[in-house]
């Protein structure tokens, strides 16, 4: 390699790691609020704890969605960013936010009114009850959640996330004397239980908004980004962001339906099996923290090449990005292939589990590195604006064929619980694999495509 080759390479590790960095710790924040929520709700009551888990499970797809529709903007602001079309930039965010409200809106009903889904699980009526005033708690913050998403995004896609990163880890901090004084009643506080941390969550989530938007308006490096005046919603501008913005939303969605689906299958394994799973789970959702911020940054990244039509910083991006995920993902595989037993035992000591999620965490090591395959993919695939095909090919790949040979493995050939658990785990690597493999012969036919600035050029 050359020496400017190699200098180049350097700069965009540093740009890459400059835009990761923050997002791994705004992502820990956020997985951190969950992990607070279960041990201080633990700590009060077992009910409360358990209506919690049930209340998260419902409105988190919810709010993945509205994720997943807030990252069209990234994707738009990225190119657009790239190209130096400033004046567009400043005009997508009110239309971004115009539409994060619009979605907010209706999901914040949607919870508060989630009744009938409760009443489909057949819980007890306390578990019931205190569900819904977990639910319905939250459901007053959703809107601020999705503002707050699609502010994040617009800083995303010019490729600056100290702002996510601090309103992040502030919320987080938060959350643990707010939910102390409502799960609790501490401080003159009512105490509320379980509602009392859906009321800590929505106070955490209008904080966050107020955060962000304040830390952006002060920044010097984000005022050029920002609109001049308000304006109404735009029926073009909206539409793009929806479009693109839809496939990612319902593919979360479904992406997490699919895992819960397949969690409540090895329920039905028995205790044990439902506890190995969880932990092995739990250890790969650590390290997707670390691969999704890296593919979410070479994503930002891959898209300015594209708007700057800089073919050559493509491939620059996709291979740094890339090759970092491939490294954390070799490092956290030797570990969970070397050490198994020193992370179960942070989690349990009994010897059942601890014999089964062996097998599991062995898995999970093998997972992990077509994992971070699959979101170098993916990520570089959403910076082209191409998010309908792996959409389509995700609900495929998970439903028709993850989902089934899941089955037929875990529950109609699983001799034991442990074959059983063995078995959907194995259909989840494979189906995963399936996705990566169809996705990376996808981005090899779009990387030899004209690109946009060079096909306005031509015309």
């Amino acid at each position: 390699m050359s020496s400017t080759a190699t200098a180049n390479f350097r700069g965009e590790i540093r740009a890459l790691l400059a835009i990761a960095w923050p997002m791994m710790i705004a992502q820990t924040a956020q997985s951190g609020t969950g992990v607070v929520d279960t041990i201080m709700a633990g700590r009060y009551d077992a009910v409360d704890l358990a209506a919690i888990a049930i209340g998260y499970n419902i409105w988190l797809p919810l709010a993945l969605f509205f994720i997943g529709i807030s990252l069209g903007a990234t994707t738009i602001i990225a190119q657009d960013f790239g190209a130096g079309r400033i004046a567009r930039i400043r005009e997508s965010l009110p239309q971004a936010l115009w539409l994060a409200l619009a979605v907010g809106l209706a999901a914040g009903p949607l919870c508060y009114h989630a009744g009938p889904l409760l009443g489909a699980l057949d819980l007890d009526p306390v578990t019931y009850d205190k569900s819904l005033d977990y639910l319905q708690a939250v459901a007053f913050g959703l809107p601020a959640m999705a503002v707050f998403q699609a502010l994040r995004c617009h800083t995303q896609g010019i490729g600056i996330m100290r702002p996510f990163a601090v309103a992040s880890v502030i919320g987080f901090l938060a959350n643990i004397p707010l939910n102390y004084a409502f799960i609790y009643g501490r401080w003159g506080a009512p105490e509320l239980g379980a509602a009392g941390c859906g009321w800590a969550t929505a106070i955490s989530m209008w904080l966050s908004p107020v955060l962000i938007a304040f830390y952006m308006v002060r920044a010097k490096a984000l005022r050029p980004y920002l609109p001049e005046r308000w304006s109404l919603p735009r029926r073009a501008v909206i539409g793009e962001i929806w479009r693109l913005g839809l496939p990612m939303g319902t593919s979360f969605f479904l992406e997490i339906a699919v895992f819960s689906v397949i969690s409540l299958l090895i329920a039905t394994l028995g205790n044990t099996a439902m506890a190995s799973h969880q932990i092995a789970f739990n250890v790969w959702d650590v390290v997707y923290i670390f691969l999704i911020s890296i593919g979410s940054a070479m994503g930002t990244r891959v898209g300015h090449a594209i708007g700057a039509g800089d073919r050559p910083g493509i491939y620059r991006a996709l291979y740094c990005g890339g090759s970092v995920n491939l490294l954390i993902a070799t490092l956290c595989m030797a570990v969970l292939l070397g050490a198994p037993a020193l992370i179960i035992s942070a989690y349990t000591d009994d010897a059942a589990i601890h014999a089964m999620a062996t097998g599991l965490i062995t898995l999970a090591g093998f997972f992990v590195i077509i994992d971070a395959v699959h979101i170098t993919v993916t990520f570089c695939l959403r910076a082209y604006k191409d998010t309908l095909y792996p959409f389509l090919v995700l609900a495929g790949c998970y439903w028709l064929v993850t989902l089934p040979v899941g089955y037929w493995l875990g529950i109609v050939l699983g001799d034991s619980p442990e074959e059983g658990t063995l078995g959907f785990w194995r259909a989840m690597i494979g189906g995963i694999a399936l996705v990566t493999l169809i996705l990376f012969v996808r981005l090899r036919w779009r990387l030899r495509q004209v690109l946009p600035v060079q096909a306005e050029v031509a015309v």
